[in-house]
C-alpha cells in the first residue's frame, strides 16, 4: 500500500482543445478537485484567464503521475505541492515550466519554500540563494484551450 499525503497542483499553458477530454480523464482518473474535499473536477469548472488548480488528500506518494506526465508531454507548465509523510519525506514543491526537467524544492506544510545550510552551501553566493527561491516561486501562466 502507498504512503498517502495531501497535494495539490497548478497548470497553466496552451492545451489544443483537442486534447481537452484527454485531459478531463486524466484529471478524473487522479480523484481530483478544484477544492479540497470538492466533488469530481468536471470542464465546466476551467478558469479563465487564470491556471487551473487542482488539489486531493489521501494521493499516493504526493504525486500525480498521470497528469503531471500528460503535462510534460504536452508542454503544460505546473507547480504541485504535496505535504510531508513523517519518517519518510518532507514536503515539496515540483515546478515544471514547461519545456526541460521538472525541479524540486523543499517546502513546509504551508508550500513555503524552504533551504537548508547544506543548500546555502552548495549555492554558494546570496545571488544563487535568491535565483533559487526565484526558480522555485514560477509563477504559472493561464490555462488556456486553443
Amino acid at each position: 500500500m502507498a504512503d498517502r499525503v495531501s497535494a495539490s497542483i497548478t497548470i497553466g499553458g496552451n492545451l489544443p482543445a483537442n486534447l481537452l477530454l484527454d485531459l478531463a480523464r486524466v484529471i478524473n482518473a487522479e480523484g481530483l478537485s478544484t477544492d479540497w474535499d470538492g466533488s469530481d473536477f468536471t470542464i465546466t469548472e476551467l478558469p479563465d484567464r487564470q491556471p487551473l488548480t487542482l488539489m486531493a488528500h489521501e494521493v499516493a506518494w504526493g504525486r500525480f503521475e498521470g497528469l503531471e506526465a500528460f503535462c510534460i508531454e504536452n508542454g503544460l507548465p505546473f507547480t504541485r505541492w504535496s505535504g510531508a509523510y513523517p519518517g519518510q519525506w518532507g514536503a515539496e514543491r515540483t515546478v515544471f515550466t514547461g519545456s526541460g526537467e521538472p525541479q524540486c524544492y523543499a517546502a513546509d506544510e504551508d508550500d513555503y519554500v524552504l533551504m537548508g545550510r547544506c543548500t546555502a552551501e552548495r549555492l554558494g553566493s546570496f545571488a544563487a540563494i535568491v535565483a533559487h527561491f526565484d526558480a522555485a516561486d514560477f509563477a504559472v501562466p493561464p490555462f488556456v484551450i486553443g
